[in-house]
């Protein structure tokens, strides 16, 4: 099961939509009435998403403020419960889990790839420096020997960084 999703409304009928997202998306949803509950969830929990309701929202939007803040990487959904029907945002909140999915994933690629790129610059230093310290006249022929295993081990590693991830 994914990480669960945080509803925040004081809307009769609200645990019926949660039990029916809660089947249809696979994940738990945790149901709060307040604010002041709300936050307590968000201190104990990390969600996918946390849906407010607008009136909720529109009556308190500095505590509106205070739950995005502490939500931290969990997608914010603002709906009006009383004019949307369960499908509606059973909709809305699997498109924001979609959405937070590619996010994701863009975001571990664009790490990876970073980090492939220092890599590679790095181990690229080191063999020009040992081989550059290797062609050296004055060098001893101990740490000669020395540094032809870093010119070969720092060149294997260039080398399985070139080859394509799969």
């Amino acid at each position: 099961m994914s990480q669960p999703i945080l509803m925040i409304t004081g809307l009769a009928g609200a645990e019926n939509c949660a039990s029916a997202m809660s089947r249809q998306l696979g994940s738990a949803v945790e149901l709060v009435a307040s604010r002041k509950a709300a936050l307590a969830a968000l201190r104990r929990t990390q969600y996918a998403v946390v849906v407010v309701d607008e009136s909720l929202a529109e009556a308190d939007p500095e505590g509106t403020e205070l739950i995005w803040k502490h939500a931290e990487l969990a997608v914010p959904l603002q709906v009006n419960f009383a004019i949307s029907g369960t499908p509606r945002v059973v909709r809305e909140v699997r498109s924001a889990l979609v959405r937070r999915e590619q996010e994701q994933s863009l975001a571990m690629r664009a790490a990876a790839s970073t980090i492939e790129n220092e890599l590679k610059s790095t181990v690229t230093g080191l063999l020009l420096q040992s081989q550059l310290a290797l062609a050296e006249p004055s060098v001893s022929p101990t740490l000669q020997e020395k540094l032809k295993l870093m010119v070969e081990l720092a060149g294997n590693l260039r080398n399985q960084l070139a080859r394509p991830q799969a």
